[in-house]
């Protein structure tokens, strides 16, 4: 098996690479639209096993819409700097805070996407001062997770997650396997929304060195900390989430979480506030961005109209 330089991955677009410094570390984003501190930041956030290119059908689309947008490597991931730690949401999201004001941002609407949505709920609890809105897709509130961990999950998704706590085989497996594929089609929806180039792509970002472990750390913070005093005290913290525009979006076929146990428990719609918005998309799986992109763009684009509108010139 032949490793993969990181710079392969940064995809030549309607976007610019930028590197910016965050949290002690170094992070990759690919920017579009008005390189003005006065225009609306979307920062938007992928999950696992992808990378930023995960959003390449919304960056221009949000640009186009006269939105500043960020899709960000998150740490250990594309060409973002990877750590032996910092693998618990805390410090990703503390991450994300820093590159908003790498990008000389004060605030920013976050976008998540599966574990992307993970930190995307946490920075309206963690980081408040530094967040507008947030759209979590294919991310119930951590919170619900917590309160029905087995429930919120598909039985096969219980065993993926099981395996990526042993040490060292589902690293093996996304580097020299089909643990990647095996995700990638089974999380997601509809069989044959993953085409070739796709599937090399996120292939390919599995084999920069460190990537896959990295990933996997992700995944096992998620499982190992529950019980842990840092787990507690992320919940605890959660509880304290300020009230904002939220939108949720859910796959009616995602194969990790159930749409069933997606939407806001009445306790979790008392934190969040009135200002929430759900959408389901039946057809759709967990990689909403890829696998629905016009679905996803038109309803983020529809929601920020109304939440951070853009101011339109005379």
């Amino acid at each position: 098996m032949s490793t993969v330089d990181s710079a392969t991955l940064l995809v030549e677009g309607p976007w610019r690479h930028r590197f910016v410094a965050a949290n002690g570390a170094r992070f990759h984003v690919a920017v579009s639209g008005p390189d003005d501190r006065d225009t609306p930041l979307v920062v938007l956030l992928h999950g696992i096993p992808q990378f930023w290119w995960a959003w390449r059908h919304q960056v221009p689309a949000l640009a186009d819409a006269g939105y500043r947008v960020a899709a960000m490597d998150v740490r250990g991931t594309g060409a973002s700097d990877k750590p032996p730690q910092g693998y618990d949401v805390p410090t990703l999201a503390a991450d994300v805070a820093g590159v908003v004001r790498s990008l000389g941002a004060s605030q920013a609407v976050v976008v998540g996407n599966g574990t992307g949505g993970e930190i995307a709920w946490a920075m309206a609890a963690l980081h408040p001062d530094v967040v507008m809105a947030v759209a979590a897709l294919a991310a119930p509130h951590p919170l619900d997770l917590h309160g029905h961990p087995r429930a919120a999950l598909r039985p096969a998704a219980v065993r993926r997650l099981a395996f990526a706590q042993l040490p060292s085989f589902p690293e093996r497996a996304m580097q020299r396997g089909d643990l990647v594929r095996t995700l990638l089609t089974e999380w997601g929806g509809a069989p044959g929304w993953l085409d070739a180039d796709a599937e090399r792509r996120y292939r390919e970002a599995a084999r920069v060195p460190f990537a896959a472990h990295s990933q996997m750390e992700q995944l096992r913070w998620l499982v190992r900390s529950m019980p842990r005093p840092d787990g507690r005290r992320y919940h605890a913290a959660l509880g304290r989430t300020r009230p904002l525009p939220v939108l949720q979006v859910h796959g009616g076929q995602d194969g990790l979480r159930p749409s069933s146990h997606a939407a806001l428990s009445a306790s979790t719609a008392q934190l969040v506030g009135h200002r929430y918005r759900y959408e389901l998309v039946p057809t759709a799986g967990h990689f909403l961005p890829d696998e629905v992109p016009g679905v996803v763009t038109d309803v983020l684009l529809d929601w920020l109209a109304e939440t951070v509108p853009v101011a339109v010139s005379p």
